[in-house]
């Protein structure tokens, strides 16, 4: 266990509550910037967005992978305690995972698509991106009205063409939740993005 661990959420309960509204309110309209000020202190390269979104969703049930970058003893420590996640050592196994390095992450494929009968067991990212800014794509489907445009910086070249193809696999696929360091963006499957 490292020496000092971050505390996590204030009150957990109504934090917690506070943060999910937020969350669903990001994956009720893809694409759009969602603050998130009840952000924990968390440890590096752990953003507080990301830490939120973790300390939200995780529990005792839902199987975790770190990427190289994420996966040092003061996150794994943190997360342990405060979440409780079994952590994993293969993609495809976690039900989440923290992309703190996304420029040398994984493929979209390599993480659980889930089944034709349970497309909901795939896999969440938390991928970690240092802004919103930068060359914009053009998001569409459910929970957009027409078209909404969202820029990120950091992805990997050929993300915007992976997820095409995660798209295309829908309703089986991977959702991404992008953190920046103090707000996300949800990147639902069922959403199309054109670069």
């Amino acid at each position: 266990m490292s020496a000092t661990l971050a505390l996590g959420l204030a009150d957990p309960p109504l934090d917690s509550q506070r943060i999910f509204r937020a969350l669903l309110q990001a994956f009720s309209h893809p694409g759009r910037i969602v603050d998130l000020p009840l952000a924990p202190e968390a440890p590096a390269p752990l953003w507080r967005s990301s830490a939120a979104v973790a300390l939200t969703l995780l529990d005792y049930e839902t199987p975790l992978w770190l990427d190289g970058a994420a996966d040092v003893d003061p996150v794994r420590d943190f997360l342990r305690f405060h979440c409780g996640s079994p952590l994993v050592t293969v993609p495809r196994a976690a039900r989440f995972a923290i992309i703190a390095a996304p420029l040398s992450m994984p493929g979209l494929t390599d993480f659980d698509q889930g089944e034709a009968a349970y497309p909901d067991r795939s896999t969440t990212l938390i991928l970690q991106v240092p802004r919103f800014a930068g060359q914009s794509v053009l998001l569409s489907g459910p929970g957009i009205e027409s078209f909404t445009d969202v820029a990120v910086d950091g992805l990997p070249a050929d993300f915007w063409r992976q997820w095409r193809g995660n798209h295309e696999g829908f309703p089986q696929g991977v959702d991404v939740i992008l953190t920046g360091p103090a707000a996300v963006v949800a990147l639902p499957r069922s959403i199309k993005a054109e670069t």
